[in-house]
């Protein structure tokens, strides 16, 4: 990660997970990452309405020229891009697993802004829809307008897995061939 903001924001969601894969929605604080509120959203994991906006922060909509509430996600990207972003936001909800991505976009005069994407898993609830987070956070400090916002790099993060004492437990008892899903 190479921007500050999304190294303080992964570092508190990964607190706030413990041993778990994600945090639940719940856990997270806006008090304790209020300096990164205006960069923070929430997205629905909605493929048919392109993943909608819920909440986004005020320096996020001020970069897209606009109030984000219920708007698509992925339609701010251009071409390829918009089936690479919803590819990724399905594995981060799907998979559990976060993604950075670099992102270049277009400003109003025309010139171009580079900014840094974080895409966070929520832990998933029974009978509730299923939703993420994420930090857009630019580069240059004097970006306003975006439009056609392309990805231009990406990779999962795959944050230390924790055992669990429960899973250790097992393991020590264990003896000869024992397969469990989901450890690596």
């Amino acid at each position: 990660m190479k921007h500050s903001s999304s190294r303080e924001f992964f570092a508190y969601w990964n607190a706030k997970r413990g041993t778990a894969r994600a945090p639940d929605r719940s856990e997270l604080e806006p008090s304790a990452v209020r300096e990164l509120l205006s960069d923070i959203f929430v997205l629905s994991y909605d493929g048919e309405t392109r993943f909608p906006f819920r909440v986004a922060g005020t320096r996020t909509s001020a970069l897209l020229g606009c109030d984000l509430k219920n708007r698509s996600f992925s339609a701010l990207f251009t071409g390829e891009s918009r089936g690479e972003i919803e590819d990724i936001i399905t594995c981060v909800v799907e998979e559990t697993l976060p993604a950075i991505a670099g992102i270049t976009a277009t400003t109003e005069t025309g010139s171009k802004a580079h900014l840094e994407l974080l895409l966070l898993p929520f832990t998933a609830r029974v009978h509730m829809p299923a939703s993420l987070t994420g930090l857009l956070a630019p580069f240059e400090d004097d970006v306003t307008r975006l439009h056609d916002l392309v990805l231009t790099s990406w990779r999962y993060l795959h944050p230390h897995e924790r055992f669990v004492p429960r899973t250790l437990r097992k393991l020590a008892i264990a003896r000869g061939l024992m397969v469990y899903e989901g450890l690596r």
